[in-house]
């Protein structure tokens, strides 16, 4: 196709806005261009009327109930007029800020006339020019917008599917907690554990995570140019500007912070980064994990009713696709939120604009982040356990008892029983590099002398027994 045909059609350059769309669009009202845009607005406007409110400009007429619906009603309506609007007039004004406190002042000329004063007359709207961005620099309103923006894609959509994915795990540890499963340290065949307690190792480490997520603080401020209410104390001395300042942030359900320079420091994105990036690194190994459980054949994928493709040339193979999809998003995620957390906490003396770029790809590391976690959510859902073979594994491994045996040797020789000299040395020539029989182990096991009542609990041992308390440390689970 020539190039100059593309243009016409609704080609992503991104995946995330192409290929995988439907998946992380919740996040488009939260944290694209128009979103922000429309945040903005919103702290323009709540900060005409907080000035007007709060009696803090000699002069400025107090608004009517009317009024201030009025103009909250802007920022809901906020739409694709509006959008088309900014664009023209930050085509002129080259200054996206800017651009939007024009949009404002434009509103603010066409009050309808059903909109009431406060006393008698028309709506004193048209007359506010001069308030709208008073006081303000660029930074007061992007940083109240952007912790807006952020806090309302985290609380509303990220946060939600990754409680669903801690959810998912839990409902998958409390239903396999008794089932036994070999383990493998170092890829090797160890100690038995439960499947359900494996899960519930990393439910609960993904829990933790995502509480630190939901405490997260986002921190605004609103104190001028270098952050130090120069122009306001200038211009309005009698003023209590950090009252003022703290109200109104506090006023957005945000953390006041005081001590800025021209930009609010980032250090509470950083922070929340970087949990956002641990969460992330440990569905990475949730994901690794299960795929290699696939590969062992602990678990078998479900076929759909509709079929599924695995190679195109292998017709035998349904590939684990959604967990090798998750780890790749997660890896591009953490690429951005550490990339994100390392450069926003630094702004040469007062202010550059480096966080004006890194701040637009925040939707870009949530939504990988976002789509692994669907992927992954959707891969467990489609698992079913195959006991069978995870009992053959167990059944195959019973030099695994060479642990608990040689413990109860040490045990015993401490209790005053004879004969139980080197039992690491002893257990090791009988299971090191081999393949042991149940036969062999028990045979050993009858062989040591033990007190009966040790001897009876060796001998009654299997693999599949030998899960210690892996079955009630799910219910820690509970807990949380």
């Amino acid at each position: 196709m020539p190039r100059t045909d593309l243009s016409a059609l609704p080609i992503a350059l991104s995946p995330l806005d192409g290929r995988y769309r439907a998946v992380v669009a919740p996040l488009i009202d939260h944290l694209s261009e128009a979103a922000l845009n429309r945040a903005r607005l919103r702290v323009e406007v709540e900060w005409l009327i907080h000035l007007t409110d709060g009696g803090v400009l000699p002069g400025a007429p107090r608004l009517s109930e009317s009024e201030r619906a009025h103009l909250r009603g802007l920022v809901n309506a906020f739409g694709a007029e509006d959008i088309a609007e900014l664009a023209d007039i930050e085509a002129v004004t080259h200054h996206d800020v800017k651009a939007v406190e024009y949009l404002l002042k434009r509103r603010l000329d066409a009050v309808p006339a059903s909109v009431a004063s406060a006393g008698p007359g028309p709506s004193v709207l048209p007359a506010l020019h001069e308030i709208v961005h008073i006081f303000c620099t660029s930074e007061d309103i992007n940083n109240l917008a952007y912790a807006l923006t952020i806090r309302s894609a985290v609380e509303g959509v990220w946060l939600p599917a990754a409680r669903g994915l801690v959810e998912d795990l839990t409902a998958l540890a409390r239903e396999q907690a008794r089932t036994p499963m070999l383990s493998r340290t170092h890829g090797q065949p160890a100690t038995p554990t439960t499947l359900g307690k494996e899960m519930a190792v990393l439910a609960h480490r993904l829990a933790r995570q995502a509480r630190r997520v939901e405490g997260a603080q986002y921190l605004g401020k609103i104190n001028g140019a270098t952050g130090t209410y120069g122009a306001h104390v200038v211009a309005v001395p009698g003023a209590d500007w950090e009252a003022v300042a703290r109200s109104f942030v506090e006023g957005l359900g945000l953390t006041w912070n005081p001590l800025t320079t021209q930009i609010e420091s980032h250090d509470w994105q950083a922070e929340l980064y970087s949990d956002v990036a641990r969460f992330n690194r440990i569905a990475h190994n949730l994901a690794t994990d299960v795929w290699t459980y696939i590969s062992l054949g602990y678990f078998r994928q479900r076929l759909s009713a509709q079929g599924s493709t695995g190679s195109s040339t292998m017709p035998h193979k349904v590939n684990p696709i959604r967990f090798e999809n998750g780890e790749a998003n997660l890896e591009i995620s953490c690429a951005l939120l550490e990339t994100l957390a390392a450069t926003l906490v630094t702004s040469r003396l007062q202010r550059d604009l480096t966080d004006s770029t890194t701040q637009r790809n925040v939707g870009v590391a949530l939504g990988h982040s976002l789509l692994a976690i669907d992927n992954i959510r959707r891969g467990l859902a489609g698992l079913d356990v195959d006991r069978a073979r995870l009992e053959a594994d167990l059944d195959a491994a019973w030099e695994v008892l060479g642990e608990p045996v040689q413990q109860a040797m040490r045990a015993a020789a401490v209790a005053g029983a004879r004969g139980m000299a080197d039992p690491y040395e002893r257990l090791k020539e009988l299971t090191r590099g081999k393949r042991v029989t149940p036969e062999a182990m028990r045979e050993f096991i009858s062989g040591l002398g033990m007190p009966d009542d040790v001897e009876a609990r060796l001998l009654a041992l299997t693999p599949a027994a030998y899960t210690g308390l892996a079955a009630h440390l799910v219910s820690h689970l509970d807990e949380e």
